[in-house]
C-alpha cells in the first residue's frame, strides 16, 4: 500500500508530457504532481523544499537539447537522479464538434509546433500561436469554449479537458522521443549506476577538448551525449556536457581522477541508471 506521497515538480499542467513521464519513472509510489510555470520555478521547488523531486526535459530526437536546462541542473547544485526516455505522440484537438475546416488558430508550445510542421503546413489561412505548455493550452480553450482554436498535445490533455482528437499522432518524426531528467537532492543519488552526466571547461587551447576524449576511449568509456553551452562570461567559452556509459572497467572515482588532469570547474551532476524502455503515451 502506497502511503508516503512524494512531491514531484513538473514544467506543466495535468495532462502536459512532463506529467506523462513523471508517471512513468514514478509508477509504483503515490505521486502528488507539483505543476510549475516554467523550467526556473520547477527547479526552485525542489530547491526550496515544496517538492522532493522535478521532473525536466532535457533533449527531443526532433527538436535537440535544450540548453538552458543544462545550466539550470548545474547552477542548482542538484543532481540528476535518473532519465524518462519517452515516446511523444501528438495530436490536434478542439472542442468537440469542432472540424479542422473551422479553426482560426492553433495554439501550443513551440516546441510540440515545431515537431509537426509537415502537418501544420498542409493547413492554410491558420495562424500559430506559441503557447507555455501543450496542456495548459488545452484546458484554456475547455474553460473559455474557444470554438475556433485548436490545441497540439497528448491525447490524456484530450481527455482530462474535455476535448476531441481532430488528428492523431501528427508529429512530422515518427521516432519521436523526449528525454527527461529526474533531478533531486544530493542525498538522493544513487550510489552506483550504469550512467553518469558530467560537465567541465577545458583551457583555450588546440585539442584540450580532443584530449579529454581520448582519456574516455582509452579508459574504454562510451560516451553517449556531449553538448557544449556557453558559459556566459564574455569571452566565448564553453561548458561541456557529457553522459558517460560507465563500464566495470573504470569506476567514477578513476574517471575523476583522469578527466581533472585535463579540465578544470569539473563537475558529477549525477550518477543514475539509463533508461533502456520505450514508452509509448
Amino acid at each position: 500500500m502506497m502511503d508516503r506521497q512524494i512531491y514531484v515538480a513538473i514544467q506543466g499542467e495535468k495532462g502536459s508530457f512532463h506529467e506523462v513521464a513523471a508517471n512513468d519513472f514514478f509508477r509504483n509510489e503515490n505521486v502528488v504532481l507539483v505543476p510549475c510555470s516554467t523550467f526556473d520555478e520547477t527547479v526552485n521547488s525542489v530547491v526550496e523544499g515544496r517538492a522532493e523531486y522535478a521532473v525536466m526535459a532535457i533533449e527531443n530526437a526532433r527538436a535537440g537539447s535544450i540548453l538552458y536546462n543544462y545550466n539550470l541542473i548545474r547552477e542548482s547544485h542538484l543532481k540528476i537522479l535518473g532519465e524518462i526516455r519517452l515516446r511523444v505522440r501528438q495530436n490536434l484537438m478542439a472542442l468537440p464538434g469542432t472540424t479542422i475546416g473551422s479553426l482560426s488558430e492553433i495554439r501550443s508550445h513551440p516546441i510540440a509546433l515545431a515537431q509537426c510542421m509537415e502537418f501544420l503546413n498542409t493547413l492554410k489561412g491558420l495562424t500559430l500561436i506559441e503557447t507555455d505548455d501543450t496542456a495548459g493550452a488545452a484546458r484554456i480553450i475547455s474553460e473559455k469554449k474557444l470554438s475556433t482554436t485548436g490545441t497540439i498535445a497528448s491525447a490524456s490533455a484530450a481527455e482530462i479537458y474535455g476535448l476531441a482528437i481532430l488528428a492523431g499522432g501528427i508529429e512530422t518524426y515518427k521516432k519521436n522521443y523526449t528525454k527527461f531528467h529526474v533531478i533531486g537532492n544530493e542525498s538522493a543519488m544513487p550510489a552506483v549506476g550504469d550512467k553518469a552526466s558530467v560537465c567541465f571547461a577545458t583551457g583555450h587551447k588546440p585539442g584540450s577538448l580532443a584530449r579529454v576524449l581520448l582519456v574516455l576511449a582509452n579508459m574504454e568509456i562510451n560516451l553517449s551525449k556531449i553538448q557544449s553551452v556557453p558559459r556566459l562570461n564574455g569571452n566565448w567559452e564553453y561548458m561541456f556536457y557529457l553522459d558517460l556509459e560507465l563500464s566495470t572497467v573504470s569506476g567514477m572515482d578513476h574517471i575523476v581522477s583522469a578527466l581533472e588532469e585535463h579540465t578544470m570547474n569539473l563537475e558529477i551532476l549525477g550518477i543514475y541508471n539509463k533508461d533502456n524502455n520505450l514508452y509509448e503515451t
